[in-house]
């Protein structure tokens, strides 16, 4: 079981300084970092285009079959770049040095394989539960079971919020992955909370607005959301599995 890729590298020099928080970091992060972000979350995006697509066939047909099975081909797909666009900026909140394709590619090829079985049991949960809430009265769903609903998407935007950065970090069976995930999620719930918050908006903004919002999301794409996501709960990571120390003291040891 690893922890680091080899490609990982310790923080930039001079960040020994305290680093700006909030709102001036978040700051600070985009006007540095911003093209690595937009390419790493357009190459997210067009993975998600299969479990889109596939999903919005399910509803369209009305087949509830269709969901599960088109989410399960889509997450398989979205998952390793879901994963690289988290490695992306988790480089940027250590503030590491290094050419963003060379060490997207490295980041892509080692988690790739691990990446596919999260990806698709997440888009089978995500589709099924979208397919079952907008259809919910031609199914004859109750309130009751219609809260569930948003309950689960809930619980499942929270926990992937988390398991995408640490799929990134290491190499864990799934059953270990998600105990982490969960354990993190409920360790620092406030943040947790202001992290799924401002996921849950975004997309609310891009699904109330569409189709006007379209042809903004190739910009905005996925690492929007993600990033001040990923910057709130970064530092329940940070003191749990001490990330920049280790790297520090690998790279003197090396």
């Amino acid at each position: 079981m690893g922890f680091f890729s080899d490609d990982c590298k310790a923080p930039r020099e001079g960040t020994e300084l305290p680093r700006k928080r909030g709102l001036p970091r978040l700051g600070e992060l985009v006007i540095r970092d911003f093209m690595s972000f937009f390419k790493a979350g357009f190459l997210a995006l067009l993975g998600a285009v299969p479990f889109i697509v596939g999903t919005i066939f399910a509803l369209y047909a009305r087949q509830m079959v269709m969901a599960p099975a088109a989410g399960l081909a889509g997450g398989l797909i979205a998952g390793p770049q879901l994963c690289a666009l988290a490695d992306t900026i988790l480089r940027s909140l250590r503030d590491e040095p290094g050419s963003w394709w060379k060490v997207y590619r490295r980041s892509w090829r080692r988690s790739a394989r691990a990446a596919l079985l999260p990806g698709a049991l997440a888009g089978a949960l995500l589709s099924t539960q979208i397919f079952l809430f907008v259809h919910a009265g031609a199914l004859g769903i109750t309130a009751p079971v219609e809260a569930a609903l948003v309950a689960g998407f809930l619980l499942l935007t929270g926990l992937s919020t988390y398991l995408w950065p640490l799929l990134a970090l290491m190499e864990l069976p799934f059953p270990l992955l998600i105990k982490d995930a969960a354990l993190l999620f409920l360790g620092q719930l406030p943040r947790s909370a202001a992290a799924l918050a401002v996921e849950v908006l975004y997309w609310a903004v891009v699904i109330w607005f569409f189709p006007l919002a379209a042809p903004l999301l190739p910009f905005t794409s996925l690492w929007l959301p993600t990033l001040p996501a990923v910057l709130l709960i970064y530092p329940g990571i940070e003191t749990a599995f001490r990330i920049e120390e280790k790297l520090r003291e690998r790279q003197k040891s090396e």
